[in-house]
């Protein structure tokens, strides 16, 4: 236990001087260094360091768990997950010690994460072999999922914090925002563009390993580097932001949530969002075209246009407001998936590489010149929203304004995985029959499931979108406003540090 002194300078580190304007100094400090800024990027890439792109037909086709119990799994788990955020995001949110409120989290994540992942893509070893309904093999997967799930809201929780109270300056965490998006971009997407290469390379007899031997590996593989690079941060990182020492019930940590309107609009979003319903492009891909590679091709032209789309995310947030670029960057994939599903639909073309190929293409290098936004404005606006209830209430709860974002989402995907399991096997899709062992009007289903679907079913949430206001004067004033009190509250930590110094001494 840490004393008052202790609490109320653990994460305060030179705030800018008082006054309801910023200095031109101020907004550019910079309290991140270069070590720091290189975990942090090393943690971005830790995030996407894996081939969980392949993990639905992995857990199908060839861990084999039957499609029915899959939607099960799903629901249960969607559940599970709802309760053990909350219960875990009050434990977070209390959380005082000298090293911050969300770092010993992270650390004590670190080795179980990795761990876990290991022996997620270990499954085809050690139950693979079982039939898809064994009830021994279910019991299994659905204990596995169940404590993989809460290792993972942990992780989510802390990261979620620990990414909020990095840094005070609302500049220096865009740097770090769009630095770490853009760097971790040459190299995130590495294990699933090799990854398709090499299904494609055993799919037509190129390369002379079984299937689950190749998931296996990299996997493992992807495992311990993502992790590695995820323990380096959690001791490396530093927290910068106070956290009053008071520590918020759980009845005031709501009422934050409740007159939060940001977040209120962001967490509607999600929600309305939440009800879009796919199967995902990888059954259509391998099952129908027979190219893992698909993305990889088509993101060709994307992959040269994508970093250079940050470039201009600084001028963006000058030029537009948040609003005009989140309704943007969330939805123009959409729009462009409609043009794509046109072409598929026209004399069977779902089925011809030729004309999918450039289909597909057209859309992702237009979509990745706006990646840039599409990446770094969400993330600013769920730190914002977390400031925002600082400046309302007084006080942070990152780990339930985290929760209470995604809890709408989750209850929904919650559903929306069962659906999905159901809809493919009302498709009539095949498990483990991989490519040309699937009818034609499954083809088709698949096709049309992973473009203009989810397109359709999750429009509505452009609408809470329309209304965000958080821009300009409003923000400006909040954020001077927040360097203010944050300056007091430094102040009287080193006040009360001394005292206790002296009195000890």
């Amino acid at each position: 236990m840490t004393s008052n002194a202790e609490e109320l300078d653990v994460v305060q580190e030179n705030q800018p001087a008082s006054g309801q304007e910023l200095t031109a100094a101020q907004k550019d400090r910079r309290y991140v260094g270069t070590k720091e800024t290189v975990a942090y990027i090393l943690y971005d890439i830790a995030q996407s360091f894996n081939i969980n792109k392949y993990s639905d037909v992995f857990i199908t086709d060839i861990v084999k768990i039957g499609l029915k119990f899959q939607g099960l799994v799903s629901f249960i788990v969607g559940l599970w997950d709802m309760i053990n955020d909350v219960l875990l995001a009050a434990v977070v949110d209390k959380t005082r010690t000298r090293w911050g409120k969300f770092k010993p989290w992270l650390i004590i994540y670190a080795i179980p994460g990795l761990v876990l992942y290991t022996l997620y893509w270990s499954m085809p070893l050690t139950i693979g072999g079982m039939g898809k309904y064994d009830m021994g093999k279910l019991a299994f997967f659905l204990i596995f999922s169940l404590v993989q799930n809460l290792a993972e809201s942990l992780k989510s929780i802390a990261r979620t914090g620990m990414l909020a109270t990095i840094t005070p300056n609302i500049i220096d965490r865009t740097r770090l925002i769009t630095e770490a998006n853009l760097l971790s971009g040459f190299i995130e997407n590495g294990p699933s563009i090799i990854m398709g290469i090499l299904i494609d390379l055993v799919n037509h007899g190129k390369l002379k390993i079984t299937m689950p031997t190749l998931y296996v590996s990299a996997g493992v593989f992807c495992s311990i580097v993502s992790g590695a690079f995820a323990i380096i941060f959690a001791f490396v990182a530093k927290e910068r932001v106070n956290q009053t020492v008071e520590k918020p019930s759980i009845k005031d940590s709501f009422k934050s949530i409740a007159t939060n309107k940001p977040l209120l609009l962001i967490t509607l979003s999600e929600f309305l969002g939440a009800f879009s319903i796919g199967s995902g492009v990888n059954y259509y891909y391998i099952n129908v075209l027979g190219l893992a590679t698909m993305s990889t091709i088509v993101g060709i032209p994307g992959a040269i246009v994508s970093p250079i789309s940050y470039s201009y995310v600084p001028w963006a947030r000058k030029k537009f407001s948040t609003k005009t670029l989140w309704i943007f960057g969330s939805h123009i994939s959409d729009f462009l998936m409609v043009g794509v599903f046109l072409v598929g639909s026209i004399n069977k073309n779902y089925k011809k590489l030729s004309a999918m190929i450039p289909a597909f293409m057209i859309r992702e290098t237009i979509w990745m010149f706006f990646w840039g936004i599409r990446s770094v404005i969400p993330e600013e606006m769920r730190n914002e929203s977390i400031d925002y209830g600082e400046w309302k209430n007084g006080y942070r709860n990152e780990g339930l304004t985290g929760v209470a974002k995604e809890l709408p989402r989750k209850l929904i995907n919650t559903f929306g995985n069962t659906i999905k399991a159901a809809i493919l096997n009302k498709a009539g899709y095949v498990e483990g029959a991989g490519f040309g062992g699937q009818s034609e009007s499954t083809e088709y289903s698949l096709f049309w499931m992973c473009t203009i679907l989810p397109v359709i079913t999750s429009i509505a949430s452009i609408i809470p979108k329309l209304f965000y206001d958080l821009n300009g004067e409003k923000r400006e004033r909040m954020y001077a406003e927040l360097f203010e009190r944050r300056e007091a509250m430094a102040k009287e930590a080193r006040e009360l540090k001394d005292t206790t110094a002296e009195q000890e001494a």
